[in-house]
């Protein structure tokens, strides 16, 4: 159903959203790219070493994520060093870091369905656009490097990446960042289309902005085992980006 009043601008989380994730690619082109490394700077490593490393990095980082704790990339790369256990320089340490964060870069990412004609249309429409990206494992820089190689990056008016913001969704402070940097904006003016319903749903509607649930990359479930009676559902929700038009009533 198409609601009644324009809207001046449309924000879009990153991940699954814009960007498909392929969480197992990416592990593998980081596991691969630091075994190379770290049999280069002398330090035999096994796969399972590295896989049990970063899984228990990933474990901090969602502890962090879910508390509203910042644990940025860089901060990851250092914890799997420190869970290697092996003896590194500070140099090392640097290159393992460096080799955590950009190994991703050589793994394909396809934009979401319909997404770079739609953000076309939406600024066509005079509609500002805006990224609120909860940065996980791979940092900010490499995450405009990927829109920029689809040709989007320049489609919007400001980017909040937790990892330069400081918070994550559903933070109140990312959503204000975000509408500030395209001029500062009536949140009621505003939607948020993102997939996740406890960061993205529920914080662009406790800021005051429609909530669109993206559904075609990541049909996220209503609950969780902290939250079993579920996380409330979007204003709207959608599974091709063609649709966003209709339903924010600026077709």
């Amino acid at each position: 159903m198409a609601v009644d009043r324009r809207f001046d601008v449309v924000t879009f989380d990153f991940w699954d959203t814009l960007i498909v994730a392929d969480g197992p690619a990416t592990r593998a082109a980081r596991r691969t790219r630091m075994l190379d490394l770290l049999a280069e700077l002398g330090h035999e490593v096994t796969p399972h070493e590295i896989d049990a490393a970063f899984d228990t990095t990933v474990a901090v980082y969602n502890e962090h994520w879910a508390d509203n704790r910042q644990f940025t990339a860089e901060e990851a790369a250092h914890h799997v060093a420190d869970t290697l256990g092996r003896d590194l320089s500070a140099a090392d340490r640097e290159l393992l870091a460096d080799a955590f964060a950009g190994a991703s870069e050589a793994v394909p990412h396809e934009l979401t369905r319909n997404v770079a004609p739609t953000l076309e249309r939406l600024q066509a429409c005079g509609v500002r656009l805006a990224i609120i990206c909860d940065v996980g494992l791979t940092p900010s820089p490499v995450l405009r490097r990927y829109l920029a190689g689809h040709d989007v990056l320049d489609r919007f008016d400001h980017w909040s990446f937790s990892d330069e913001v400081g918070v994550y969704k559903p933070a109140p402070e990312i959503f204000a960042d975000a509408l500030d940097g395209v001029g500062g904006v009536d949140p009621a003016r505003a939607a948020h289309v993102g997939d996740l319903r406890r960061t993205d749903v529920a914080g662009a509607r406790a800021f005051g902005m429609t909530s669109v649930r993206y559904a075609g990359s990541n049909d996220d479930a209503p609950g969780d085992d902290e939250h079993p009676d579920g996380y409330a559902e979007a204003d709207h929700v959608i599974d091709d980006h063609a649709d966003l038009l209709d339903v924010l009533g600026l077709s």
